[in-house]
């Protein structure tokens, strides 16, 4: 058996699942609602507030699609029940964030800003404190969108290894690198 598949998923106060009959699985709670299109080898069943997942047999396939799919219910009943939050850093000399709405603007270093449109679906917060690198706050309740955008703001100005300027995850360690060093050859 899957170690993540095999696991049954409790169901906070709030949340309803329902299962189609074309297996799609749709889960509501009070920050929203998320659906789910699983296999139709994939056996999910509700019963007493748990949630099971089930395989047929034990192929390759289905071994895998066993823990995937749990692992995506798991995340939507999390997203829906308490949601997901990231926080990005800015980090570089005279780089600079800002939003209106869900349009964010960034100037990070090139002859032009940066204009990206955050899907509506996530909540996009900025802040600009003296002393500190600029934040990026996004929540929702989706977390595959929310880890897709965050990856794009990053493909912007990827970290950087010589000086850490760049768009990097709140707290994450950039791996450093020793510049040239001054010494001629004799």
């Amino acid at each position: 058996m899957s170690r993540i598949g095999k696991l049954p998923i409790s169901l906070p106060a709030k949340v309803e699942i329902s299962v189609a009959a074309d297996n799609t699985v749709t889960v509501k709670g009070p920050k929203g609602s998320l659906s789910q299109k699983v296999d139709p080898d994939i056996k999910v069943s509700v019963e007493d507030g748990t949630l099971t997942v089930n395989r047929p047999t034990d192929q390759k396939r289905h071994r895998a699609m066993h823990g995937l799919y749990r692992a995506l219910i798991n995340n939507m009943v999390v997203g829906v029940s308490e949601g997901y939050k990231r926080e990005m850093e800015v980090i570089g000399v005279g780089f600079r964030v800002e939003n209106q709405g869900n349009l964010v603007t960034f100037t990070i270093g090139y002859s032009h800003p940066v204009i990206f449109y955050v899907p509506s679906e996530i909540k996009v917060t900025t802040a600009m404190e003296k002393g500190q690198p600029p934040l990026i706050r996004l929540e929702g309740i989706d977390k595959e969108l929310l880890g897709q955008v965050c990856a794009k703001m990053r493909g912007f100005r990827k970290p950087e290894p010589y000086k850490g300027k760049g768009i990097m995850f709140k707290g994450e360690q950039i791996r450093r690198k020793a510049g040239k060093t001054a010494g001629g050859k004799k």
